[in-house]
């Protein structure tokens, strides 16, 4: 029984991977160009990049599943803290079509950030998110300034040294 639901889960993720690589609205994000709108479940307050204009605003794609999205989120959280009054937002959003996963996974590794869910993917796609955990950081005025796949400590570096410098320019 056990076997059978970790078969099912893989399948499930598998299945909204591939979706997620070979959808037709999947749209290269190519560093400049708009950031697109944000159409997420908002349970938990999540802002929109609207909302968010004039703030620098990294935003990750993770699911309960994913090992390196345990890791990062420690990282988000620092980053939350230290860069927050600068003018800088984590919005991580979760693919997971199961809340209690969700649940499960934020009960042992807790978000001092926002959360917005994308069950169905819709967001993901636009964003051409490849794997777990990806992410893009969004300047000041909405546009994409990278697009990043995985998390490592190497990773971890670049990222915080572009998020730095995104947080120094100014509208």
């Amino acid at each position: 029984m056990i076997e059978d639901a970790l078969f099912s889960r893989a399948l499930r993720t598998a299945i909204v991977a591939v979706g997620l690589v070979l959808s037709p609205l999947a749209v290269a994000l190519e560093a400049g160009s708009p950031a697109p709108d944000l159409d997420l479940q908002n349970a938990d307050g999540a802002p929109t990049l609207k909302q968010l204009r004039g703030k620098v605003v990294y935003l990750d794609f993770w699911a309960s599943w994913c090992a390196p999205c345990k890791n990062s989120f420690p990282w988000m959280n620092e980053l939350q803290a230290k860069f927050g009054p600068q003018g800088f937002k984590v919005i991580a959003v979760h693919l997971d079509a199961n809340g209690d996963d969700r649940k499960k996974f934020l009960a042992s590794v807790p978000a001092n950030f926002d959360i917005a869910a994308d069950p169905t993917g819709a967001v993901a796609k636009r964003y051409q998110v490849k794997g777990m955990p990806s992410s893009v950081l969004i300047d000041r005025d909405g546009k994409v300034l990278l697009q990043h796949v995985g998390f490592n400590e190497h990773a971890r570096q670049r990222l915080e040294t572009a998020i730095q410098s995104a947080l120094e320019k100014r509208l």
